[in-house]
């Protein structure tokens, strides 16, 4: 189906990550022989589904061993969870809308047509975006892609938790392959398989694949137009609302905790003494929506609506969607969040992460983007300064250490 026949995207063209070849370590030998002979026995399964001998063989070509990244990946347990406001400073930021802003311009005529055909809000589809490539970014790094079948097979062969999925999702990549929606070689993504844009699982991406470009194809890893509109098609089949928000966020009345979880009226949240902390009234008294307090009783309130539960047909976090929604207001120039989360003493609010990024990098000890987010770069150079000035030199930003610079 097509919306518009011009404007068409093209140019990220993604490299195939080969798998390795076969090690002299006995241990890996035996894992790459083991690998080798799961992708040969999986092939019946495969037929059964419909997929070709030529289609299987085009898909494994040059694949030998499995795809050890993607077992480490999978392995990995975090210690901890991160604070929904460190999740939310890392994807909602000055950084993230400022980009937002310049691709809703690069692209306005793009998305207004997507609006308007599917009713989603244009700028819940660049905060998507954003989340899941950083607006494309991502697929322009061939190095940090994973060989899409090659990952499914090593999932599905050395990771018993996730074998089912990878299984099931194998077959629905062998079968884009074979539709021809994408070349053998293009057919990268994430190691959990997660594809293009806007990161859809291959079982996802033949349910809710969509041509907006209007060249026969539904490309979400080179075509903005087919990856957002595949985005924009999830949501609306899955039940977004026209012109209506995903929540609001609301200040919680003394000893109102106790509602947390439950749904209820605008107008009844009302009642019970729940205000939106810029003073507005709320729209839409009748409208329902249920009540989040994402870090506590001592943090702020959400009173989400159905929309923001559309959101998590996505991804199922509360913390995707909540990131979702703030940033699509602050795309949309709607502005941030009134109240404060109840960050520990001596952590810095996200503002103060950029603040801190800015002075590193005018000092010259950081060279990287202006983000916010403290990878590998920021820490060195925070440990460094740190050592200059007779500081802890443990790597981490802190409200101590911005003093000492300001």
């Amino acid at each position: 189906m097509t919306i518009f026949a011009t404007n068409r995207f093209r140019g990220l063209a993604l490299a195939l990550i080969a798998g390795a070849a076969l090690a002299t370590n006995p241990i890996h030998a035996r894992a790459d022989a083991g690998f080798k002979s799961w992708v040969a026995n999986f092939y019946p399964t495969a037929a059964k589904a419909g997929i070709s001998r030529s289609t299987y063989d085009n898909a494994f070509a040059g694949v030998t061993a499995p795809d050890k990244e993607v077992l480490e990946k999978a392995a990995y347990q975090p210690e901890f969870k991160s604070q929904i406001w460190d999740y939310l400073d890392s994807r909602v930021n000055p950084y993230t809308v400022k980009i937002g802003q310049e691709m809703l311009h690069r692209h306005g005529r793009t998305l207004a047509a997507l609006e308007n055909h599917f009713g989603v809000d244009k700028h819940v589809l660049l905060a998507i975006w954003s989340m899941e490539s950083n607006y494309g970014a991502v697929l322009e790094k061939p190095d940090r892609l994973h060989h899409i079948p090659q990952a499914l097979a090593t999932l599905a062969w050395g990771d018993p938790k996730r074998a089912k999925f990878a299984r099931t999702q194998l077959i629905s990549a062998l079968k884009i392959l074979q539709s021809g929606e994408v070349a053998p070689t293009q057919l990268t993504g994430s190691w959990a398989g997660a594809m293009g844009h806007t990161q859809f699982i291959p079982s996802s991406y033949l349910l809710y694949k969509f041509d907006a470009d209007g060249n026969g194809r539904a490309d979400i890893w080179n075509s903005i137009p087919d990856a957002l509109a595949t985005s924009a098609n999830l949501l609306a089949k899955n039940g977004w609302q026209t012109g209506k928000t995903w929540g609001y966020e609301a200040v919680l009345p003394r000893g109102a905790a106790k509602y947390d979880g439950q749904t209820k009226t605008l107008e009844q949240w009302a009642a019970l003494g729940f205000s939106r902390p810029n003073g507005k009234p709320f729209p839409r008294a009748s409208d329902r929506a249920e009540l989040k307090l994402l870090a506590g009783g001592n943090g702020p309130a959400f009173l989400m609506t159905r929309n923001f539960f559309v959101i998590k047909r996505y991804n199922a976090a509360d913390s995707y969607a909540l990131a979702v929604g703030l940033l699509a207001d602050q795309i949309a120039g709607y502005g941030g969040m009134h109240q404060r989360w109840p960050r520990p003493d001596g952590t810095l609010d996200v503002a103060e992460k950029f603040e801190l990024q800015t002075k590193l990098k005018q000092l010259g000890y950081y060279d990287g983007e202006i983000d916010g987010n403290f990878g590998s770069g920021s820490k060195a150079a925070i440990t460094a300064i740190q050592q200059r000035l007779g500081m802890e030199a443990n790597g981490e930003p802190s409200h101590h250490l911005l003093k000492a610079l300001r």
